[in-house]
């Protein structure tokens, strides 16, 4: 997992930070392999919620549709676990991933400006995303 969140993120999780994540109560890690490690997320779940914490592909494996089969999987587990919603945070300049998610039900309910660290790059600001997972019928 670490591997592929180094090839996919500017600022890396290390091996024992991934590792350390996953032991935590209600955290679920998904990985993708297709010719080898592709893809991973890790998703939280806590009173109700769920929260992507991270999912990345590495770039020999993307636009191959793993990023939306672990996005899918990992909805599924969180609705099967009680959560009533989903967010996650995205790079507000990342137009691939924020269709993505607005293609799965996501919807923007916030932003918090400066979020992310791009080294020399500076910062971005992170759009905040929530998908409702409550029942349309009882």
């Amino acid at each position: 997992m670490a591997a592929i969140h180094a090839l996919a993120f500017d600022r890396p999780w290390s091996a024992p930070e991934i590792a350390q994540m996953l032991a935590s109560p209600g955290v679920l890690g998904f990985l993708c392999h297709q010719e080898g490690p592709a893809g991973l997320l890790i998703l939280r779940l806590a009173a109700g919620e769920a929260e992507i914490l991270t999912i990345g592909v590495a770039p020999r494996a993307r636009r191959r549709g793993i990023g939306r089969e672990l996005m899918i999987t990992a909805v599924g587990a969180a609705r099967g676990l009680g959560a009533e919603a989903v967010f996650l945070e995205v790079d507000d300049g990342n137009a691939a991933a924020i269709g993505l998610y607005g293609a799965l039900g996501f919807g923007a309910v916030g932003l918090r400006r400066g979020y992310y660290d791009r080294g020399a790059a500076g910062r971005s600001d992170a759009r905040v995303m929530r998908l409702d997972l409550t029942p349309l019928c009882d």
